[in-house]
């Protein structure tokens, strides 16, 4: 019997396992830059990565975003500069703090997260649609106990589109996108 024959909860082989969710985030890379790759802004991934933390927290000040991104605050401050070259991004002086610098998202930005965003949950929509029901049942809770051993939180039961509008919790998108 292959392993992909081998029912649910028989395999114990960490190798294996492993190198079945390295294939499917190969997988899901691909997907994330064939999304990115129809943006006309030639936005790279981690550029998109910052636009992704930029529109879940909203107004942020550059220090924290680069903290966030686990960047330089100089790499952050070029990452920006591009981003608002491209129309995606806006910064401000923060009024409480001359010190400090305020971004966000302008309309541009948000449409273009949203557009990436609708692209890869599309296809993934369509790989998933490819599988048996049973499949599917089996995958999610595969994918249930991988985010919790991962320390990932769980999405609530609602529409997760209104939930986590880009498909991600904020660590998620901070820590794995880019």
């Amino acid at each position: 019997m292959s392993e992909r024959e081998t029912p649910a909860g028989a395999m114990d082989d960490v190798d294996a396992v492993t190198r079945a969710v390295l294939r499917a985030s190969r997988l899901l890379v691909a997907v994330s830059a064939r999304s990115l790759a129809a943006v006309e802004e030639g936005v790279t991934l981690p550029q998109f990565r910052m636009l992704v933390v930029l529109s879940t927290r909203g107004v942020t000040k550059l220090v924290v975003l680069a903290d966030l991104l686990q960047v330089a605050p100089s790499t952050a401050m070029r990452m920006v500069d591009r981003l608002i070259a491209a129309g995606l991004a806006d910064r401000r002086t923060n009024p409480d703090n001359r010190r400090e610098t305020l971004l966000q998202l302008t309309d541009e930005g948000r449409r273009t997260v949203d557009d990436v965003t609708a692209r890869r949950q599309a296809e993934i929509a369509a790989i998933v649609e490819r599988l048996a029901p049973r499949q599917r049942a089996a995958l999610v809770e595969a994918l249930a106990a991988f985010n919790e051993a991962g320390g990932e939180a769980a999405a609530p039961e609602e529409d997760p589109q209104e939930a986590y509008p880009l498909g991600w919790t904020m660590d998620t998108a901070v820590a794995h996108e880019g």
